[in-house]
């Protein structure tokens, strides 16, 4: 009689300078089978799994793997183990200046020791074999360094093929990717299902979650609160065992008064990535541009803030034309942009919060070029208590915070200036439920102050719970206009993949 393939997790406990972050936690993973883990920040799913592949000891607690005690101290355990890794940071687990073949057969080549008794041309024929079975057709001689961040994926995948993986666990693996990328993904998990792998799924995104696994287990606080059949329970289940709350409003809407136009944007144009755009927005008014990944989102976000330069058009705010040649320029003119790429362009990671939030100020807050240390040290507790930023210390490093409290510093950053218009370029990637509603909050916040609100989002959903109007944005140019409540995921998608493309919104 075979013996079952399931790896079980009991009675996990592991604190941290005398503070609980697990609280007696099972977790349990079959062959075969996608088992979601969920939870907001802090609640416990990355120390957990960080203990199944070896980066903790728990303190109290037993693991099961096929019925027999496994003890995992290292990471090396783990993986002769068959337990392996799939991180949203594809790039530190991939040596960019080897192959493709190189990568994927890593391990062979190691155990095989000096590379003169390594037979090439077998192990290339192995990769690609491996490659072509996740469908995926990338020249094994390419160096890994050249691939985009969907192939390293499917390299590193392959990797762990060669490697006699028996449970995989991906950790926010589509963040990077584009809709289609991340489709191509959920079939190569479909396929290591059918290969008998177990996978432990975790995401922030609920839709691909009720798209692809068997099994839910939400944390919360530590614990394991819920764990049921995927096709059992709905996302608002979910959301309910996140939080631990009834979550009344997952997108809330602040009563604004909508006034005059603060915003004009007339026929801007950067070769075929913006095309001939055209909109306004006005005081107390949410615009949500949305459309695929490659539409021209980001790409019109630093048009308008002056981070690359149009070819066309004019911007005007408050009545006034202005001329962005730099993000100086757009700051000045009233302009104020939160980027997608928070931790490269939205924050300083190395800096402290109270030094990130006083980045536009610096002149307000400096006499004869010496900053008021006082005066930036009032400005950040005060930020920080308005957008309830988590935080220890104001001068923590910004880099140490959650990614919805590092978002939450990129936007606090801004509320003491004069900009009379907020960019928000994806403002919700890689943000659990809970700093979601935060952020929604906080955009509502502003809006009700009489700012002119422009969000660029890709996740449809967001755009029709929070919007007052919602244009689509599809190769480069505005093809539709919705009022709020007009629109449905459906519509969006269809003028979102061109498929009721319309000359102008």
């Amino acid at each position: 009689m075979s013996i079952p393939k399931q790896l079980q997790m009991k009675g996990i406990r592991k604190s941290f300078s005398g503070v609980p972050a697990l609280r007696g936690v099972d977790f349990t993973v079959s062959g075969g089978e996608v088992h979601a883990l969920l939870g907001a920040n802090g609640a416990g799913k990355s120390t957990l799994m960080k203990i199944l592949s070896g980066a903790y000891t728990q303190e109290e607690g037993s693991i099961v793997i096929d019925e027999a005690p496994a003890h995992i101290g290292s990471p090396g355990d783990a993986k002769r183990l068959g337990i392996h890794c799939v991180y949203q940071e594809v790039d530190t687990a991939l040596v960019a200046e080897l192959s493709v073949a190189e990568n994927v057969m890593m391990d062979r080549i190691s155990a095989q020791g000096s590379g003169m008794w390594v037979n090439w041309g077998k192990l290339e024929k192995e990769a690609e074999a491996t490659l072509a079975k996740l469908g995926a057709a990338i020249p094994v001689r390419k160096k890994a360094g050249e691939l985009s961040l969907a192939e390293k994926q499917l390299v590193l995948i392959a990797r762990l093929l060669t490697e006699q993986a028996k449970y995989v666990i991906f950790d926010e693996p589509t963040a990077p990717l584009s809709l289609e990328e991340a489709e191509r993904l959920f079939r190569v998990i479909d396929q290591l299902k059918k290969d008998g792998i177990g996978i432990v799924f975790i995401t922030h995104r609920l839709p691909e979650v009720f798209r692809i696994c068997d099994r839910i287990t939400v944390m919360r606080d530590g614990e394991g609160v819920m764990t049921e059949r995927a096709a059992d329970i709905t996302a608002q289940d979910v959301v309910h065992a996140m939080l631990g709350r009834v979550f009344e409003e997952e997108y809330p809407k602040a009563d604004a008064a909508i006034g005059e136009s603060l915003l004009h944007v007339e026929g801007v144009s950067r070769g075929h990535r913006v095309r001939n755009v055209s909109f306004e927005a006005r005081s107390g008014e949410i615009v949500a541009i949305v459309g695929l990944v490659g539409a021209g989102k980001t790409e019109l976000s630093r048009l308008l803030f002056g981070a690359d330069q149009a070819d066309s058009g004019s911007i005007t705010v408050q009545g006034k034309q202005v001329r962005v040649s730099d993000p100086a320029d757009a700051i000045k003119g009233g302009i104020a942009l939160v980027p997608e790429e928070r931790r490269t362009q939205g924050i300083l990671v190395d800096e402290s919060v109270q030094h990130n939030l006083s980045l536009p100020l610096l002149k307000v807050f400096s006499r004869f070029g010496f900053i008021s240390g006082k005066k930036e040290s009032n400005n950040a507790q005060a930020v920080i208590g308005k957008l309830g930023i988590k935080t220890s210390s104001p001068l923590l490093k910004t880099g140490f915070l959650s990614g919805g409290n590092q978002q939450k510093v990129s936007i606090g950053k801004w509320l003491s200036t004069e900009a009379a218009v907020y960019l928000f370029d994806e403002p919700t990637k890689g943000v659990d439920i809970g700093a979601k509603s935060d952020i929604f909050r906080i955009i509502g916040g502003l809006a009700a102050q009489g700012k002119a609100i422009v969000y660029l989002t890709c996740e449809f959903t967001e755009a029709i719970g929070i919007a007052d109007r919602i244009i689509v944005m599809c190769d480069g140019e505005l093809v539709k206009q919705f009022d709020r409540g007009e629109a449905t995921q459906q519509q969006l998608l269809l003028y979102a993949s061109g498929g009721g493309k319309e000359e102008q919104a």
